[in-house]
């Protein structure tokens, strides 16, 4: 009897297995598959932003990022060339990237873009089919993160704060011209 409980219960872990097996097989696919796409989506990043008119002339009001509404830019480094989603504000026709949970060991290993972008800024960003050139300065401290993070509260359901920046909590770009 033992041996043949034995047998049921490997037999079951096998079934078991195997249809784990597919959703992981699954999602290991869609993410790979989007590694070679032109953009990200809501879930995994994407290979370099090639798609889209590349912006040439003087720096860009920026407004239109906040006042149409627009929650996510597609942002892809040069090094790696990768592309992700992210939220993006404008404050003082400045443009700025953000991201939280960098003060954590999860948020640190989970995300990576900032870590990169820090080492070298140089930037794609895509907005509204467009491609912008960019340069992504990190923002430590000052006064000015005063008025970007009340921005950045206005727009999202964020408790960002100058003293969480300052605290190296959450990492804040401009996305400076080059």
């Amino acid at each position: 009897m033992a041996v043949e409980t034995r047998a049921l219960v490997a037999r079951v872990l096998i079934v078991v297995g195997c249809l784990l097996l597919i959703p992981v097989t699954a999602v290991l696919t869609a993410a790979v598959k989007q590694r070679f796409s032109d953009g990200p989506n809501r879930l995994f990043s994407s290979g370099p932003l090639l798609e889209g008119e590349l912006y040439a002339g003087p720096e860009p009001d920026w407004s239109f990022v906040d006042e149409n509404d627009i929650q996510t830019i597609e942002l892809q480094l040069l090094d790696p060339p990768r592309a992700r989603r992210i939220w993006t504000t404008e404050h003082d026709g400045k443009l700025y990237v953000w991201s939280g949970y960098m003060g954590t060991l999860v948020g640190r290993l989970w995300k990576r873009w900032p870590i990169q972008a820090e080492r070298d800024g140089r930037a794609v960003l895509r907005i509204d089919g467009k491609r912008y050139e960019r340069q992504l300065v990190r923002i430590e401290s000052g006064e000015i993160l005063e008025g970007i993070t009340a921005s950045i509260r206005g727009k999202y359901p964020s408790q960002l704060t100058r003293d969480g920046v300052e605290a190296g909590d959450s990492w804040l770009f401009e996305a400076a011209s080059r």
